[in-house]
């Protein structure tokens, strides 16, 4: 069985966009498993991450690995607003 999810994610600051598109390219390049397979995009203000997995298990597994990655860039880019 093949699975799939999209999710699209607004970024009001170009420069977010960015870096979180940027910083997530090395890991859509080199998947780390052969469950699953993943995309990132940009569609306008929006970054687009799709996942495509062989079960639900492993598209579990890759989106909250990917939304991880994304939480931890975003934290690092609003510390650094700070500072």
């Amino acid at each position: 069985m093949k699975v799939r999810a999209e999710c699209k994610f607004f970024f009001s600051d170009e420069q977010h966009l960015d870096t979180v598109f940027n910083a997530l390219k090395p890991e859509v390049d080199k998947p780390t498993t052969a469950r699953s397979m993943a995309t990132v995009g940009r569609d306008g203000s929006f970054l687009v991450l799709k996942v495509e997995a062989r079960d639900s298990v492993a598209l579990r597994a890759t989106l909250n690995a990917y939304l991880r990655w994304m939480n931890s860039i975003m934290n690092v880019l609003e510390l650094l607003q700070t500072v």
